[in-house]
């Protein structure tokens, strides 16, 4: 009798604890999906690109924009980039032109065959992917700000001169994955190579990171100009966070590669967006 009692004890204690073992599973798994639901993230694809019309940026890429077969290389790329399907177009123009290039990607949409004088990757790229996406919405974040990457060499650097001189030579050569000949490239080869990890890391240094070898005895002008650009873009990171997002919306931000380069680094510790990988679609 004792041992029958024992016994009914034991199968009892293994049914309560399966049962308390399940219900703190069910639990964990309901606190996390609340923790997730409660936390979901704007997905964004932060796109880098060369310059395709007019700039004052000092280092261009040949790309004759007025080309048809130009233009309807551009146009392939944003078919391929259309199935991330954007709800948000976020181009490098100042905010306060937010109104005029709203009303010129809504008769673009309109009007597909419409001609730019001297288009750029806005008209050319990103217009026909929101197009092609039914996108609605597109915003400029852009903030002017100028400064002297070239200050190492008008000042007398006491800094670190030789290492100064040395990487502004030849910059690519100290970054061989990249250090290609990008004019030789076919238009989505080189859009797959502003885009690759190396070339942002790249393009970040040499227009920032690396001022910070020029200064003077006593002085900071290397950081100084170094700091200048973080602060654009920190600006323009600022300028997106405006902009009224949920997590509905799916963002596809277009700007010069250095910039992209920032906002990746910006985004990485950032809890509001996901990045989503570029090469999921850029094929």
């Amino acid at each position: 009798m004792m041992n029958y009692f024992k016994t009914c004890v034991l199968i009892f204690g293994v049914i309560l604890l399966v049962s308390c073992s399940k219900n703190n599973t069910e639990n964990s798994a309901n606190s996390e999906n609340q923790t997730q639901q409660s936390h979901d993230k704007i997905q964004v694809l932060n796109f880098g690109t060369f310059h395709m019309g007019f700039t004052s940026d000092a280092n261009k890429t040949e790309f004759d924009e007025e080309d048809k077969k130009n233009q309807e290389r551009v146009h392939a790329v944003a078919k391929m980039l259309s199935d991330f399907d954007p709800t948000v177009l976020i181009v490098e123009q100042e905010p306060k032109y937010n109104q005029k290039i709203q009303q010129e990607y809504s008769n673009y949409v309109s009007n597909p065959d419409t001609v730019f004088e001297n288009p750029s990757e806005i008209e050319l790229l990103a217009y026909e992917l929101g197009r092609l996406s039914g996108t609605k919405r597109i915003y400029g974040i852009d903030h002017k700000m100028g400064y002297n990457y070239r200050i190492g060499f008008e000042i007398d650097n006491a800094l670190d001169p030789e290492w100064h001189d040395k990487y502004y030579q030849d910059p690519l050569s100290f970054y061989p994955p990249v250090d290609v000949n990008r004019d030789s490239l076919s238009l989505l080869n080189k859009l797959k190579l502003t885009n690759d990890k190396r070339f942002l890391d790249f393009v970040k240094a040499v227009n920032a990171d690396m001022l910070t070898h020029a200064g003077t005895k006593n002085g900071f002008e290397g950081a100084d100009e170094a700091a200048k650009y973080y602060k654009r873009n920190l600006r323009m990171y600022s300028n997106l966070n405006r902009i009224e997002l949920t997590e509905d919306d799916r963002v596809f931000i277009l700007m010069g590669s250095s910039h992209t380069a920032f906002f990746r680094d910006f985004m990485e510790g950032d809890p509001k967006y996901e990045m989503i990988d570029t090469f999921k679609y850029l094929k």
